[in-house]
């Protein structure tokens, strides 16, 4: 870590050995997560198949416990926690209420939401619909996503329909063959890393119909610690893939350049800086 440091604060990239070596550690900590039983299970054994059953005895013990202590929010909790994967497998990763319930309004599951915030099991993250200064001012508490607090918990949780996660799906994951669901576990562990640097989350949403210079999606916007009165808000994209486009961060760069820190697209390559872009690898994420 010391390394990774050294070379963020320098700008430098780590080289193709050193990066390949660190991006082995990270999916690792990506499969297992947190959890320290998972943890110890995987130092000891490598073995990713006792892991996952560790880790669904925790999935199970949050529905215990979402049953004995959400009162009278514990099937509204429990439909959104089951609900999670499903929402961050799409494209736009927003979670829609209307796919638990077509009647469903956010002042009906507001509640629930803030329990499972509370209880450490999610990191919701909100659409700052006009970023200025102050994300926090513009903030759209109806538009949300709602990432998993573990990422290691995710991959389980997603992958819950046939019982254990296979040892080829976790394979698959640590040698970067896995197309399906890579996305969202990448952009979850982005979240996760934000939310223990200390951020608050949000992410920026403009559908536009009208103007198609407007219509963008960024992933995340973080603010300087110390605001002044210009450049504060950097915009962040997270690229799972190493083919991809820039479309939404280059609009929001033209749009948003009064308020413009440092554009920053996180993904699984080595650090560089481009176009005043910088590319950041995802285990640079905790230096933000």
């Amino acid at each position: 870590m010391d390394l990774i440091r050294k070379c963020y604060d320098e700008h430098k990239p780590l080289g193709q050995a050193m990066h390949r070596k660190i991006m082995d550690y990270f999916r690792q900590y990506m499969i297992v997560g947190g959890m320290p039983q998972a943890v110890e299970e995987y130092k000891t054994h490598k073995d990713f198949k006792k892991v996952d059953q560790i880790k669904r005895n925790i999935l199970d013990l949050y529905r215990q416990d979402i049953g004995k202590h959400a009162e009278e929010y514990n099937l509204k909790v429990e439909s959104i926690f089951d609900e999670i994967p499903a929402q961050l497998q799409k494209h736009e990763k927003k979670f829609k209420l209307s796919s638990i319930n077509k009647e469903a309004r956010f002042r009906d599951y507001e509640g629930a939401m803030f329990w499972l915030k509370d209880a450490m099991i999610i990191n919701p993250c909100y659409n700052s619909s006009e970023p200025s200064i102050g994300l926090k001012l513009n903030t759209d508490f109806m538009t949300l996503k709602c990432y998993m607090a573990d990422t290691g918990l995710l991959i389980s949780h997603s992958f819950d329909e046939n019982g254990l996660v296979t040892e080829e799906v976790y394979k698959k994951i640590l040698f970067d063959k896995l197309e399906f669901n890579e996305g969202m576990i990448i952009e979850n562990i982005v979240a996760q890393m934000l939310v223990a640097s200390g951020h608050k989350l949000y992410f920026y949403s403009n559908p536009s119909k009208n103007n198609k210079l407007d219509r963008m999606e960024i992933d995340f916007l973080i603010a300087k610690s110390k605001i002044s009165s210009r450049h504060n808000i950097s915009p962040i994209e997270v690229k799972s893939g190493k083919n991809y486009t820039l479309t939404s961060i280059k609009k929001f760069i033209k749009k948003y350049k009064e308020q413009l820190y440092i554009p920053y697209v996180i993904h699984t390559g080595d650090y560089k800086e481009e176009d005043g872009i910088v590319y950041l690898p995802i285990y640079m994420t905790p230096l933000l």
